[in-house]
């Protein structure tokens, strides 16, 4: 058995409170759909705006392989829209329900029926494929939802679709649901919401019922609690019931990401198959046990998906993991300074800190008694901000007995400190700045401020972390310690050491 896939994301997706996509937003996704081996991309609803419709455009020029797609109500004007975007078919979509019906539409039963008959005979007439929907079917009278899709497939709908639109399905509910609407003579699709956390289940149970197409969209995002997650569905379909989709599942990961960075809608760490934890592990049994067998507690390899596994130190954190990631930041320790170390990470762990490499790197030195050699120190820094005054700094760094001066303007005086700096150090480092973390760990006007930076230099990245009262100095001296950990990783610091700036 395969099942197809129609991704709604740039319909129903976009349908989030707060996500707007513009036209080349789309059209960047709607490639990256056909390359993952969708088999029908819902573009859109053509009659919307007339951005829209230039959106759907530019995505039907394209030529891609994946039939697209646009949202249709069942009328007439809404078909030309489609037309007049060259899409190959509409999901046009009608209310069954009497709710729906009687208090949005202010219409009888056989009125509806007659404008879905009507709408389908028209966009057929008219070379589009048609895949007749239900919208809220699951609480539509089951006789009246079977003679409209009867009706509609005699007037030449290819395809039908029963939408369980504010997610009032159980997994059982669905499979005789599904079940029954199955034996009409037209491809079934599934479309579930996940108001209850239901979406993916309900479809599952949809497909195994007779269905042979789902709706989905990536990470699940949607109207209120959203719909189903495609990166679910099928790695549900292909690992739990080895059934196969046109997906190229390995590039999950990375259109979840892509997705995401779109829509500006964050990823829940706890995201299944995707989220940053999927593949994540701090307890020191569950991590002894991937390191021996992945298969022990991880119920996919994180390189399906195209994802990464991670390793987290805290206070769940064990030995075993402990002298491993030692190992691989080229540390060797005894058991008596292993245990030392061990503690000490416990003990942050304790306090609801998050040991970054950095931390650990730091602990594990002060244990060996290795002293970190600072190649960049901060003799002084003098800040300028004010109402109507360009924030500006002014550094005097150390670097390997050599005086540096430099100045830097920015946006804020955080800003200008790490432009300051930056310059500084600009003629033998190359550092990019590509996360900036802060937070407030007490409470009050004097808190004490947490910054977390993370860096790049050519293929390295490097997590430092400073915690003061003030900001700017926090923020310049987690700068500093990221600054110094790349550059006494660098085989060239001889360079540097002889004052070759």
């Amino acid at each position: 058995m395969n099942a197809r896939i129609l991704d709604t994301t740039l319909r129903d997706g976009e349908q989030t409170p707060g996500v707007s996509l513009t036209p080349d937003e789309k059209l960047r996704m709607a490639l990256k759909l056909d390359e993952l081996g969708v088999d029908v991309i819902e573009a859109g609803s053509a009659i919307t705006s007339i951005g829209e419709r230039e959106g759907i455009k530019k995505i039907t020029s394209e030529g891609l392989s994946t039939e697209i797609c646009s949202f249709a109500r069942a009328v007439k004007v809404d078909v030309d829209a489609a037309l007049e975007c060259d899409v190959d078919s509409v999901h046009l979509v009608i209310p069954t329900s009497d709710l729906h019906i009687k208090y949005k539409l202010k219409k009888t039963r056989e009125t509806v029926k007659d404008l879905a008959i009507e709408s389908t005979q028209y966009a057929v007439d008219h070379g589009l494929l048609v895949e007749l929907s239900a919208e809220d079917s699951t609480r539509s009278d089951i006789d009246y939802l079977t003679q409209v899709f009867k009706e509609g497939i005699d007037a030449g709908a290819k395809r039908i679709c029963a939408c369980d639109t504010v997610g009032m399905l159980t997994p059982e509910k669905a499979y005789e649901f599904y079940g029954h609407l199955s034996k009409l003579d037209a491809p079934l699709s599934v479309h579930c919401h996940n108001d209850f956390g239901l979406a993916v289940a309900n479809s599952l149970s949809g497909l195994r019922a007779g269905a042979s197409q789902a709706h989905v969209t990536v990470n699940g995002i949607g109207e209120r609690a959203g719909n189903a997650s495609l990166e679910e569905l099928v790695v549900s379909l292909y690992s739990l019931y080895g059934v196969k989709t046109n997906i190229k599942i390995g590039m999950l990961y990375e259109i979840s990401k892509m997705a995401s960075r779109l829509t500006n809608v964050p990823l829940q760490p706890n995201k299944a198959i995707v989220g940053e934890n999927a593949f994540a592990h701090e307890s020191g049994i569950h991590a002894d046990g991937v390191i021996k067998k992945a298969e022990t507690y991880e119920p996919i390899t994180p390189e399906l998906v195209g994802h990464k596994r991670r390793f987290v130190m805290g206070k769940h954190i064990g030995s075993g993991l402990l002298k491993k990631r030692l190992e691989e930041m080229g540390l060797r320790v005894d058991d008596e300074k292993l245990n030392q170390i061990f503690t000490r990470v416990k003990a942050l762990g304790d306090k609801g800190k998050c040991v970054t490499d950095v931390d650990l790197q730091a602990i594990a030195e002060d244990v060996l008694g290795i002293v970190a050699e600072k190649v960049v120190e901060l003799e002084e820094l003098t800040i300028v901000s004010g109402n109507k005054i360009t924030p500006t700094a002014s550094v005097r760094l150390n670097i390997n007995n050599n005086e540096v001066l430099e100045a830097g303007i920015g946006i804020g005086p955080v800003d200008a400190a790490i432009v300051a700096v930056k310059k500084s150090i600009a003629d033998f480092a190359d550092i990019e700045l590509e996360q900036y973390h802060v937070d407030a760990i007490t409470g009050g006007t004097d808190a004490l401020i947490d910054v977390i930076v993370k860096l790049k230099h050519e293929d390295q990245i490097v997590t430092a972390r400073s915690t003061q009262p003030d900001i700017i100095n926090a923020s310049v001296e987690a700068y500093l310690s990221g600054i110094n950990k790349i550059l006494s990783d660098k085989k060239d610091i001889k360079k540097i050491k002889e004052g070759d700036l």
